[in-house]
């Protein structure tokens, strides 16, 4: 599993500073809440997710679940103000292994607690296996708005290598079974990359993906994290390591499959049929906006201030059950820090970068990735990745980064 970041310490009250809260009710506000439930680790996975065997009794849903409203409790303390939730998104973790009735009631405590605005976007995500159509009817009769179904791929050797336990043709049953108790929206998650997949594989799951009528859709190249099982297998030679050349000709043919299925990328992993099809939730994080991360391993951000809570379910438990703040550590994040990850995430999403943002350095970076054919300026003075742009988005990143004296470089993605 990825290591927290490191920081200061964090108050027991997990008060925040005046600064960060001024008009805070003003703008949008997100909610995260972690499930941290794995019926089995998936090959690839270094989220912080815990199986079974690996959890004792104190770790149950059920103590999760008490622990979770005791901290939006605590987020309802520390505003002071009303802040209601403009998104809410269930991630993990597998969310579905709560059932219909368990996300029922994370919704509710977040209703009671910080509250919901009228017309709030409600995301889980799920496993397909862990879903069926009265699983759907009830989410969606709690005020679920919209579901993220883990597909991956449609080829039983690629899910073999990836560890996933559904077969593969039950996420197009699961996302058919989703529309029809009424979601709003329905998204599907594919990753490409992974060793043995072949251009016809990715196709079929291009092919299956589109033909399930969802009006979302996210491709992540696979990446090979330190500590997994997947990780250990590469160091072994059992499985070659993803190539960078390969990833770069499935994602450009991802992007022609999805365009002409009249999906438009949004963001450089994620595909929506229509403005309103893009996800909101995700929307804040790459603007630089607000949200409480709620759960064990949780990360949050409000105005400049970001703080993350500790791992283990048993230990975030214990900590809020003390009346403590379940905060591992935080930062207040510098001018710097703040300009770099807005042209980081900023350049991702198809809406762009204002020029304004840059210094003189800086557009004059964006101008050589101009005459190199990676970025375009749009209307509003916004530059733009192109397709070239976006496989070697990093590299544009670094670039305008390097130039503007004072900011650091940001690390490959």
């Amino acid at each position: 599993m990825v290591a927290l970041p490191s920081g200061d310490l964090a108050p027991a009250d997990g008060m925040l500073p005046a600064a960060a809260l001024d008009g805070l009710a003003g703008r949008p506000f997100g909610v995260y809440v972690h499930v941290p439930f794995c019926a089995t680790r998936c090959g690839y996975c270094d989220f912080n997710t815990y199986t079974p065997g690996e959890l004792g009794a104190s770790s149950s849903p059920r103590a999760w679940l008490d622990a979770l409203r005791q901290e939006l409790d605590l987020a309802v303390r520390v505003f002071g103000d009303p802040v209601s939730a403009d998104t809410v998104f269930v991630g993990g973790g597998t969310p579905s292994l709560l059932g219909a009735a368990g996300l029922a009631e994370v919704l509710d405590a977040v209703r009671h607690s910080l509250g919901v605005t009228p017309g709030a976007e409600i995301t889980t995500e799920a496993n397909p296996e862990s879903t069926g159509p009265e699983f759907f009817a009830g989410i969606a009769a709690a005020g679920y708005t919209r579901v993220s179904l883990g597909m991956q791929s449609t080829a039983h050797h690629v899910l073999a290598v990836l560890g996933r336990s559904h077969t593969p043709g039950r996420p197009v049953a699961a996302a058919a079974q989703a529309r029809a108790a009424g979601l709003a929206h329905v998204s599907l998650d594919l990753i490409y990359g992974t060793p043995g997949e072949t251009r016809d594989d990715l196709n079929a799951s291009l092919e299956a993906a589109v033909a399930a009528g969802v009006d979302h859709i996210s491709a992540y190249a696979l990446v090979v994290e330190a500590g997994t099982a997947l990780a250990r297998r590469v160091a072994r030679g059992e499985l070659p390591a993803p190539d960078d050349d390969v990833l770069a000709e499935r994602y450009e043919q991802i992007d022609a499959a999805l365009s002409a299925a009249g999906l438009r990328w949004y963001e450089v992993s994620n595909w929506a049929q229509s403005a309103q099809s893009q996800c909101r939730h995700n929307l804040g994080y790459w603007a630089g906006g607000n949200w409480w991360g709620a759960g064990p391993g949780a990360h949050s951000h409000v105005g400049g201030v970001r703080w993350w809570n500790v791992k283990h379910p048993a230990r975030y438990a214990a900590m809020l059950a003390s009346g403590r703040s379940p905060a591992a550590g935080r930062e207040n994040l510098t001018p710097e820090q703040r300009y770099t990850e807005q042209v980081m995430l900023g350049l991702r999403l198809a809406d762009g970068l204002p020029l304004e943002v840059l210094q003189p350095p800086g557009r004059a970076a964006a101008d050589r990735a101009r005459a190199d054919g990676l970025a375009t300026v749009m209307a509003g003075d916004r530059l733009v990745l192109t397709l070239r742009g976006r496989l070697l988005t990093d590299a544009v990143v670094r670039d305008l980064l390097v130039a503007n004296p004072g900011m650091s470089p940001c690390q490959d993605s």
